[in-house]
């Protein structure tokens, strides 16, 4: 029976995904009737405890807002003296309403500084003007003061932005979730969503159906029913007694127990009661089988066919509709749940948390806390790297990444499959472990097989496919920087790229922007090569940063690559690079801090705790709210970062601040 015309209508409003508290005194218990004094007694104690907590919260929340203004004065002030004249004296000219070179244009963000659209082309401007590359060589300079106080006021532009946890997305699972889904529901194979594509990260998700989108997943409904539902003749499966329950006895009203199972199976399928509409809907599907001479059992399975392909089941919703008038209300628990499953879990919520869902606790910031820890414990928290860290990483590519055969050979899929391994599990030994966030970068030990430890030049050490823990006694390596999955997808099939190291180092690791390569720049391959031929990598590369349009930027970005270069293109230790030369990995970083090896190297940017703790912090933060962070993230950000280093920058206590944070908990109903 075809069903598509009973597919449950869509959401009013759909967004695009980008890829980057008030709390309210619910009622405590009911008491009827008489008997029920003690009941009452608990009640009332609760209430006393509960309505302290969050009278101390309100205080604190009060505060921080009065803090709030006065920055949000102070950052008025700053722009108006330091950004606003920057602008029209030396950017305006180039970048305004008359001429928009590279399509920028600030006019619209010098009236309203403050909105998220102007976020991205203050980023830009930082860039720029912190790297010299902006005002142009061949127009006026400003004086070092001029830039300096420019710099320092567009710091501030983010205390423009109203107190707001940014767009609200109703967002689709993700071909991972979808898969982890079906499988706890109905205990199917997570492989039945292997034909679904995989989304594209960075680029957002649309959350929309496309019509192939609709056939693949009527398709995929097809095939889980098929699994779990008995042939004819045969008893009723485990999956479908625990899901529909036992048939109505003769005589019985079908129609009544068929409501029974769709307020059953939607209260699963949905992860949050299903209203009675809802319910209407899933029983007319019912009815629907009935009339056209399917069994009790046949038409049951039609309306499961119609909880699967339907937008509750597709979408992460809300509960219940926002109070009228409102622009900001507080996540209901059940949501909550959800969005605490999927981003932890990439999965939906366990019976702890709906049970905690159901009792409207879920939300209450020490029972939160004590969530997080627990999930976090628990083995389906490997979800988070395959989810969050390999796109943090940049490990998502490494198995279809392309590499010279000649050259390296050794980059099969067995290679590649270890080298995502030791990233997944050196993620997850440090999130569980609770260690801190500079483990990252300033690590002792790693996980190999002897596939891999072949390229650590271990092979006598690590025999055998299992992948286990191992102590490195080599400084240079250990933690991220010196990892060969991270190595590897950082250089060009043929050979090692300090650039690209350098900009991944900038950006993944440290948090900072680096401004794009300007046009018509020529690659290294287009050097005279008779001119190069006995030059190494790091003498070309030089001799391209003598280039006056590369030179600010390359400055930067290089030293960090080439700090990095004794590792060749699949992160084997070398001595000398491809053309002989012997390597060179010196390099002295802004600030006057030099560096002659990869440990070296480590220790310079592990010691930047905080840049380190914040930039996972934000990554970290706009994964989870599965959009980029816009102005009053940012001031949110900073609130957490005291806690976060007060711990130690430990892992846990960064993940769980992002949960109980303002964004986390709350949403936008207006804009």
């Amino acid at each position: 029976m075809e069903l598509r015309s009973l597919m449950l209508p869509p959401f009013k409003k759909i967004q695009m995904i980008n890829a980057d508290a008030g709390m309210t005194c619910r009622p405590f218990m009911t008491w009827s009737g008489i008997g029920s004094g003690l009941k009452l007694i608990q009640s009332l104690a609760l209430g006393a405890a509960t309505l302290f907590v969050f009278s101390h919260a309100a205080m604190a929340e009060e505060v921080a807002d009065a803090e709030f203004a006065a920055l949000q004065a102070d950052a008025k002030e700053s722009f108006k003296k330091g950004v606003a004249p920057f602008v029209k004296e030396y950017c305006l000219e180039c970048h305004g309403n008359r001429r928009t070179k590279g399509g920028l244009n600030f006019e619209p963000a010098l009236k309203n500084p403050g909105e998220s659209s102007a976020a991205r082309k203050w980023m830009q401007a930082f860039a720029n003007v912190n790297a010299h590359d902006m005002p142009p060589d061949d127009s006026d300079q400003p004086l070092a003061e001029e830039r300096q106080q420019f710099l320092e006021s567009l710091g501030k532009i983010k205390y423009l932005s109203a107190k707001d946890p940014g767009p609200f997305v109703i967002r689709r699972l993700t071909k991972v979730e979808y898969g982890n889904t079906l499988h706890d529901l109905l205990g199917v194979d997570v492989a039945v969503a292997r034909e679904l594509p995989d989304e594209v990260a960075g680029q957002g998700y649309l959350n929309s159906l496309s019509p192939m989108q609709t056939e693949q997943y009527l398709g995929i409904a097809n095939e889980v029913l098929d699994r779990i539902w008995p042939a004819a003749g045969k008893p009723p499966t485990d999956s479908q007694n625990r899901l529909l329950g036992k048939p109505p006895a003769p005589g019985a009203d079908e129609h009544e127990s068929a409501k029974k199972v769709a307020r059953s199976l939607a209260g699963k399928a949905y992860r949050r009661p299903a209203s009675e509409a809802e319910i209407g809907t899933l029983v007319g599907v019912f009815d629907l089988g009935r009339k056209n001479k399917l069994d009790y059992a046949g038409s049951l399975r039609l309306m499961l066919k119609a909880v699967l392909v339907s937008p509750q089941f597709l979408y992460i919703t809300p509960a219940k509709d926002a109070e009228v008038g409102k622009k900001i209300v507080a996540l209901d628990d059940y949501h909550l749940a959800s969005r605490l499953s999927y981003l932890l879990w990439s999965t939906m919520p366990d019976a702890e948390l709906m049970k905690l869902a159901a009792a409207g606790t879920l939300h209450q910031p020490d029972v939160l806390k004590v969530q997080v820890k627990r999930m976090l414990l628990d083995a389906r928290s490997g979800a988070l790297f395959d989810g969050f860290g390999a796109q943090w990483l940049g490990l998502m590519d490494l198995d279809s990444k392309t590499f010279d055969p000649k050259k390296f050979p050794q980059m099969n899929p067995e290679l590649r499959r270890a080298m995502y391994e030791e990233a997944r599990l050196f993620f997850d030994s440090i999130v569980r472990g609770n260690r801190s966030v500079v483990a990252f970068v300033d690590s002792d030990y790693t996980f190999l097989n002897e596939t891999l430890a072949k390229v650590y030049g271990l092979e006598k050490e690590v025999t055998g496919a299992k992948m286990r823990k191992v102590k490195l006694t080599n400084e240079n390596r250990g933690g991220i920087l010196g990892m060969p999955g991270i190595l590897a997808t950082t250089s060009f099939p043929n050979r090692t790229s300090a650039v690209n190291r350098g900009v991944w180092v900038l950006e993944q690791v440290l948090g900072e922007h680096v401004p794009p390569a300007p046009p018509n720049v020529p690659a290294l391959e287009k050097q005279n090569q008779k001119q190069v031929a006995n030059l190494t990598l790091r003498q070309r590369t030089e001799l391209h940063r003598t280039n006056a349009v590369c030179a600010n930027c390359h400055k930067i970005l290089d030293p960090i690559g080439f700090g990095l270069e004794n590792f060749d293109a699949i992160g084997r230790w070398r001595d000398k690079d491809d053309t002989g030369g012997a390597i060179d990995a010196a390099g002295e970083l802004p600030g006057g801090k030099k560096f002659s090896s990869p440990k070296e190297l480590k220790g310079i940017i592990a010691a930047r705790k905080d840049d380190l703790a914040r930039n996972l912090t934000e990554k970290l933060m706009a994964y989870a709210l599965c959009r980029q962070l816009e102005g009053y993230d940012k001031i949110v950000v900073d609130q957490l970062m005291k806690t976060i280093a007060q711990d130690g920058y430990r892992m846990q206590t960064l993940i769980t601040e992002i949960v109980t944070s303002y964004p986390f908990l709350n949403r936008r109903v207006q804009d």
